[in-house]
């Protein structure tokens, strides 16, 4: 913002294009203050993109599905550290389009890290990942420890045969 000097005789200069901005300015910051901030502005040097996730539970394991159109397996990173999953790589731009050429461009490009953490233990070195039509699907099976186990209940009173030949005192 400059400083004019005040002067109360003097007409004052109409300048719609520095108001414009101005009031572009005011509505950014109230946008800021009610929305997300994956909605807010970001300087074209810095913009990122990461793809869609889902995870969901079976009850022996866990699977993580991404989103990776147009992308080849080869330029996609999975790594487990801990309870944290990442899943990293690049997205590049087609050679044959020259960036003065584009009338329209809404494909994100670039490099992208996703990291999730897994709700419980996992057994690294049962992981599979499989990667078709653009998905990335993740399998995690789960520890042993962590797995749901049936328990058998057994009637309160009523001996089974074998429990009663047990508890039976043996004669010489």
């Amino acid at each position: 913002m400059t400083m004019e000097r005040w002067r109360p005789w003097a007409p004052r200069v109409w300048r719609p294009f520095r108001e414009m901005e101005e009031m572009e300015r005011w509505m950014d910051e109230v946008f800021r203050r009610f929305t997300p901030s994956i909605w807010w502005r970001v300087p074209a040097g810095e913009v990122a993109w990461m793809p869609a996730l889902e995870m969901y539970e079976k009850p022996n394991k866990f699977v993580v599905r991404a989103e990776l159109p147009g992308m080849k397996k080869e330029e996609i990173d999975i790594h487990i550290v801990g309870d944290s999953l990442t899943i990293t790589g690049e997205r590049k731009t087609t050679a044959e389009v020259k960036d003065e050429e584009y009338q329209r461009c809404e494909f994100c490009y670039g490099k992208f890290s996703r990291s999730i953490t897994l709700p419980a233990t996992i057994n690294a070195a049962k992981v599979d990942a499989t990667y078709e039509n653009g998905i990335l699907e993740i399998s995690l099976p789960k520890a042993e420890e962590v797995k749901p186990k049936k328990i058998q209940i057994k009637a309160g009173g009523a001996q089974t045969k074998a429990e009663q030949t047990e508890a039976k005192p043996k004669s010489k």
